[in-house]
């Protein structure tokens, strides 16, 4: 909790930089390519974690590694290697994510479903919750055979389960209960 709540400060930072100079995006993007490319190579991820390497010659690698990225998002990494704080880049990535999709008056949505969805079925299902929520969506959708029939939508802290699996769970618990 503690390290999401500092993550929090320093994307909340990072965005209020970024929505300053008029580079929400070009920012967003780069900060993923920076953590994307943390988590494609080990050997990458394991010098960049390191406590035991130097930290000017660590700014300079990572400086020259990424040069071609935005100048906030690559003062924003080397920020995190002068004040120790390597490990919170990911955890910075996915705050500065929550900010910007707040900042558009949108949820993340997550649709699991036992079979791939149609995109006119997943259009017809975001156009209905966003009429009946009022709000717009970042839609995420995934396949899970387990779920044996139906959906389950997550939205923030709501969560809509209408599997097979879903409902045979609760078959079983209304009869361990009689």
């Amino acid at each position: 909790m503690r390290n999401e709540t500092l993550a929090r400060r320093y994307a909340t930072a990072v965005f209020q930089l970024a929505q300053e100079a008029g580079k929400v995006q070009p920012v967003q993007h780069d900060l993923h390519t920076f953590v994307e490319a943390l988590d494609r190579d080990e050997t990458v991820r394991r010098f960049f974690r390191s406590p035991v390497v130097d930290r000017k010659e660590k700014e300079t690698i990572v400086a020259q590694a990424f040069a071609k990225l935005d100048p906030i998002a690559l003062h924003t990494v080397l920020l995190l290697i002068r004040k120790r704080r390597e490990s919170l880049a990911e955890t910075i990535v996915e705050q500065f994510d929550v900010l910007e999709r707040e900042a558009r008056g949108a949820q993340e949505l997550r649709v699991v479903s036992a079979r791939p969805l149609a995109q006119n079925e997943l259009d017809t299902l975001v156009q209905r919750l966003s009429a009946a929520y009022r709000t717009k969506f970042d839609v995420t959708q995934s396949v899970d055979p387990s779920l044996i029939g139906g959906i389950r939508i997550s939205m923030g802290d709501r969560l809509i389960d209408g599997t097979i699996a879903g409902r045979l769970d609760d078959i079983a618990l209304l009869l361990s209960h009689n």
